[in-house]
């Protein structure tokens, strides 16, 4: 059952990528030009996004259980180190030469365009490495 409840979810979650236009890197790229032809209409699927999550993660933080009973892993760390500031970097970075993040890569295969393939090896290839140099 929590399989089905996860692919339902995830397909709503995908469904509202593509409707938004986040999985377009085009229009990320113009939302991202902010010198340029700014696009801010991603701005608004933003806001939106993070005030229709707000209550879930409020309620969340109170009780950290899902409806069926199962403990909801939540982070626990608030500093703002050095791993944090890398690692958004390397996402800004990455985010504004493809104007793709991982989950509309995802979306992006189910439609076809298969060069994304191209983001997905090297997003998996900085897992890896991330991976092995944080064992050091």
């Amino acid at each position: 059952m929590k399989n089905l409840f996860a692919f339902i979810f995830g397909s709503i979650f995908a469904l509202g990528l593509l409707v938004s236009g986040m999985s377009n890197p085009e229009k990320v790229l113009s939302f991202l030009d902010v010198f340029g032809a700014w696009d801010i209409s991603l701005m608004f699927v933003m806001v939106g996004a993070i005030a229709i999550a707000f209550i879930p993660f409020q309620k969340a933080l109170r009780n950290p259980k899902t409806l069926s009973g199962e403990p909801i892993a939540l982070p626990n760390n608030n500093q703002i180190d050095k791993k944090l500031i890398t690692g958004a970097i390397l996402f800004g970075v990455g985010w504004g030469i493809a104007g793709i993040c991982p989950a509309p890569a995802l979306t992006l295969i189910g439609l076809g365009y298969f060069d994304v393939w191209y983001f997905i090896a090297a997003m998996l290839l900085g897992m890896l490495i991330h991976r092995v140099w944080a064992k050091q």
